[in-house]
């Protein structure tokens, strides 16, 4: 088996540490693995460690993703040494970094500081302000939406890359008009939708009032792929909804980067602020701790049987799964999406959503994934005749339309 390459990787160096109390927040509870810490702070040593093991193995390219909690709280001069040592330890090597943020800290000088140095920035906001303070609250009960949404301006105005990341939950997924159309109108046109599935801590066979049901869910995929579609221009998204793109790349025959859409989980790392390293996201839990950056090494926490086990864990599948007509797509979903039913094992609390989607945008996938591959095979003919071919001169795809006007704008 080929060794795998770390080419991304999480990173919570401020722990589950947070400006805000969303409730439904699926880190609250993660101060309780780490009851020696009061304030979660990842140490210079630490960062100094993480990004050397980071990049110095990597190939070309590597991505580092920041996240929480809230990373910002650990201040501008972190994140000024971290791209410090990265390019320290980078030799020339391509370092992308992303940060997810709520946006509360951000200033000026952080925006400033974004742009000079590239960094993607996902901007935790679930909609207009109805939808976005219904759960999103301060520390003590205050709405967070006015703030958020005029540093969403500050970083647009900057220049800097945003996407949004709403939540959708019980709530939010009444209104997929009304948060698609307001993300847009305030220059968020890249846009990640991500539900709410959470679990009672004592009823791991039931869901929180707070999280979307699968009907609701399938209804806001459905109408907000046909906002998506709609603002096509000339066969080309005007707007930018990451799933939708990923099933549109499955589509046309590519690996997708959305890893809910992989047959195998395991792709990356989650580093604890502490140096603790687990395999995901959402299971840092002590059954999927790998070890510690301070003693151990990330790429070979990466292939190591526990990791590999990990990813594994997915394809072992609901029973729903396996005749299913769309498992080539979907690969049964986030397992973190599976509830656990004393009756049949498991199952995917979207699935039926997921259903909706594939059985009402399956048509229009299959369309718009031919035209694309229509058009790579007519920029490899293009790139042979387009010295021959004029400006104002007829298009050799045979399109009738000038090639200025047609491939050759590709």
């Amino acid at each position: 088996m080929t060794a795998k390459v770390l080419n991304n990787i999480l990173v919570k160096p401020a722990g589950p540490d947070c400006n805000l109390d969303c409730l439904y927040c699926f880190y609250k509870n993660k101060p309780e693995l780490f009851p020696e810490t009061g304030r979660p702070r990842m140490s210079e040593f630490l960062l100094e460690a993480m990004i050397r093991q980071i990049v110095e193995p990597s190939g070309g390219e590597v991505s580092i993703g920041w996240q929480g909690g809230e990373p910002t709280l650990m201040g501008l001069p972190f994140y000024r040494k971290a791209v410090e040592l990265e390019e320290r330890f980078g030799a020339g090597k391509i370092v992308g970094n992303g940060l997810q943020t709520n946006g509360l800290s951000i200033d000026r000088q952080w925006a400033r500081f974004f742009r000079e140095f590239r960094f993607l920035i996902g901007l935790s906001i679930d909609g207009p302000e109805h939808v976005h303070d219904h759960y999103r609250r301060m520390r003590g009960g205050g709405t967070s939406w006015s703030r958020v949404a005029d540093r969403a301006k500050l970083m647009l105005d900057e220049g800097i890359s945003v996407n949004a990341l709403a939540v959708v939950h019980d709530y939010s997924s009444r209104f997929p008009e009304e948060i698609y159309s307001f993300h847009k109108a305030l220059g968020l046109t890249f846009m990640q939708f991500i539900p709410c599935v959470e679990t009672h801590p004592s009823h791991r066979d039931r869901v929180t009032s707070y999280s979307v049901s699968a009907q609701d869910f399938g209804k806001f995929l459905c109408r907000t792929f046909d906002l998506w579609i709609s603002d096509f221009l000339e066969g080309v998204p005007t707007t930018s909804i990451r799933f939708f793109e990923s099933l549109l790349l499955s589509y046309a025959g590519f690996i997708p980067p959305e890893c809910t859409l992989y047959k195998e989980c395991g792709v990356y790392l989650v580093v604890e602020h502490q140096g603790d390293v687990y395999s995901c996201d959402f299971f840092v839990e002590p059954a999927w701790k790998l070890g510690n950056i301070a003693q151990g090494s990330l790429t070979e926490m990466l292939n190591s049987p526990r990791q590999l086990q990990f990813g594994k864990y997915k394809s072992n599948l609901p029973k729903e799964c396996r005749p299913c007509e769309w498992l080539s797509l979907c690969r049964g979903g986030c397992p973190r999406n599976r509830i656990r039913s004393s009756r049949d094992g498991s199952h995917n609390h979207l699935c039926q959503a997921y259903k909706m989607l594939f059985e009402h945008a399956d048509p229009v996938l299959k369309r718009l994934a031919c035209e694309w591959q229509r058009k790579q095979d007519n920029s490899k003919h293009i790139q042979s005749s387009t010295a021959r071919v004029g400006r104002n001169e007829p298009c050799p795809c045979g399109s009738g339309k000038k090639f200025k006007k047609c491939c050759g704008r590709l």
